[in-house]
């Protein structure tokens, strides 16, 4: 074919007619031009962040204010089902099983988002997480016409599977289709939608809105208008061409590369031998079936795994979820009213949603390590202010306030880089082949993480109090130093390249060049490249 004949002529270096050399001209002048977000792109990050990543976050936060309506709800089940009533302690136990079925259900979903995403594709995959979190809203939705507790832990059992499966895939495939700058931006939406979440959940719960006796089942499932939007959407969505090409189907994934870049034909066959080039290059065998036992025994993926896992579970071990429990505590110590203490806690969820939106621009103008490093030391001080301003938060009348610019200044750190980094940078330190394991295997202690930190705070608060901060700040300190000495800086370059350097476990020197690493496909000189 004619076109063929050109990117011969291309990845050659002769070029046999003046219309392949206009064309090659011509997306040289316009390469700044085609450095910007094409329409498919903006609808395939818009529609996953409210569709998929917000419903995480919204269920994350939705249950916290109306618990004592839901928990009542859970008497009265147990009474008319079983003709019994329970002890004080008979329901905390009961309300604690079925908020942590939701983080149970993560993590299994986590772990189960490696399969899909190999066996029905990246694509495929996503909308599996949406049909799972469409079921749980009308579950969540019968439990006003049906009177039963077990309806309740089912959705909650099924939204938490969908929230581990859309951790684990959502920001695979998004990076996938994003070219090699604006990888980092597309890794944001993935915390932005989360926080988005959290924040919508706390506003929707408020008493003057859904956070009533009659409307909280309506509160439970009202994100499932969300998921119905976007399971439309997805119908004209791309799927991975990289997925594509690694169940060889080379036509196809040229045909979806043309859709999601919006350039010119010889721009996107040269994109693509890009890829294929970068994957015949690769350290690892990525037509292979990579499966979690295989990642986790293979010894040349011992660092990047240990990277990925440290770094997601590190995310919620930094305290984050304690820090937003424990603000309405400390807001009230202000001297703000309970009504105007929830309006400050969501204030510092805007605060958090806000840098999310900073952290795309962020991403792609900074490097992740400078800017890991700056998030986690930044949060461990303001951990530290705030541990020792609530020891003396009766003290002195303006210590309160310290202890509210603490707050807010922790979320803002936190959301620089350990809460957007750590969900893409797995997509970064992994090749094609063996990334959807290792992409479950961070999302399940990211999910392991919430659970312990859920199960273990409400005693470390009753025991330890503000010190219960230290712990986090400690938490921080261990991925400080980790990202410090091991991690390699990941912004653009391929992750075959960053194999190279991560290919010999702890004894590896990340922060060389590797002697033949990977040319990238912004540096790769088009003549040095063969078909």
């Amino acid at each position: 074919m004619e076109q063929h004949g050109e990117c011969q002529g291309l990845f050659t270096g002769e070029l046999h007619n003046e219309k392949f050399l206009e064309s090659a001209h011509a997306d040289k002048v316009n390469e700044k031009d085609n450095k910007k977000w094409s329409p498919l792109l903006i609808l395939a990050a818009a529609s996953t962040t409210l569709g998929l990543y917000l419903p995480v976050g919204y269920n994350i936060g939705v249950v916290n204010s109306p618990a004592d309506i839901i928990k009542a709800y859970c008497n009265a089940s147990i009474a008319i089902r079983y003709d019994s009533i329970l002890t004080k302690g008979e329901l905390r136990f009961l309300w604690s099983a079925i908020v942590s079925t939701f983080l149970v259900g993560g993590t299994i979903g986590s772990l189960s988002g490696s399969w899909l995403a190999d066996y029905l594709g990246r694509k495929g995959a996503t909308v599996v997480a949406a049909g799972l979190s469409l079921v749980a809203a009308v579950f969540f939705l019968l439990t006003d016409f049906i009177v039963s507790v077990e309806v309740l832990f089912v959705g909650r059992l099924l939204v938490g599977l969908s929230a581990g499966l859309t951790t684990c895939v959502a920001p695979m495939y998004l990076i996938e289709l994003a070219p090699l700058y604006l990888r980092g931006a597309m890794g944001v939406f993935c915390q932005l939608g989360i926080t988005f979440g959290v924040l919508v959940a706390q506003i929707m719960s408020l008493t003057q809105i859904l956070g009533t006796e009659k409307l909280w089942p309506y509160l439970l499932s009202c994100y499932g208008i969300l998921v119905v939007l976007f399971l439309l959407i997805v119908t004209v969505l791309p799927e991975s061409p990289k997925y594509l090409l690694f169940i060889n189907k080379r036509q196809e994934a040229i045909k979806q590369l043309g859709r999601i870049r919006n350039q010119s034909e010889v721009a996107i066959e040269r994109e693509l031998i890009e890829i294929e080039t970068t994957m015949q290059s690769s350290s690892v065998d990525v037509k292979e079936n990579w499966s979690v036992i295989r990642v986790l025994t293979d010894k040349t993926l011992l660092l990047p795994l240990i990277l990925v896992c440290s770094m997601q579970g590190g995310q919620q071990f930094s305290g984050i979820n304690a820090v937003f429990y424990y603000s309405g505590l400390i807001f009230k110590a202000a001297g703000l009213s309970e009504q105007n203490s929830q309006y400050a806690t969501i204030g510092a969820g805007v605060v958090n949603l806000l840098m999310s939106f900073v952290s795309i621009e962020i991403m792609s103008r900074f490097k992740r390590r400078g800017v890991m490093q700056l998030s986690c030391l930044t949060s461990i001080i303001w951990l530290l202010v705030l541990t020792l301003s609530t020891f003396y938060l009766d003290a002195f009348s303006w210590v309160p306030y310290i202890c509210i610019v603490a707050v807010l200044a922790y979320v803002l750190c936190y959301g620089i880089g350990l809460g957007p980094i750590p969900f893409f940078i797995g997509s970064e330190l992994f090749e094609v082949g063996p990334r959807p394991s290792a992409m479950a295997l961070g999302s399940m202690s990211n999910w392991a993480g919430n659970f312990v930190v859920g199960l273990t705070f409400p005693i470390m608060q009753d025991d330890i109090g503000a010190m219960s901060f230290v712990i986090f700040a400690v938490f921080i300190l261990m991925v400080l130093l980790l990202v410090r000495f091991y991690l390699p800086e990941t912004k653009g370059r391929d992750p075959s390249e960053i194999a190279l350097l991560c290919n010999k476990g702890l004894r590896s020197r990340v922060l060389d060049s590797p002697v033949n690493s990977t040319t990238t496909a912004e540096t790769v000189p088009i003549a040095d490249l063969k078909v």
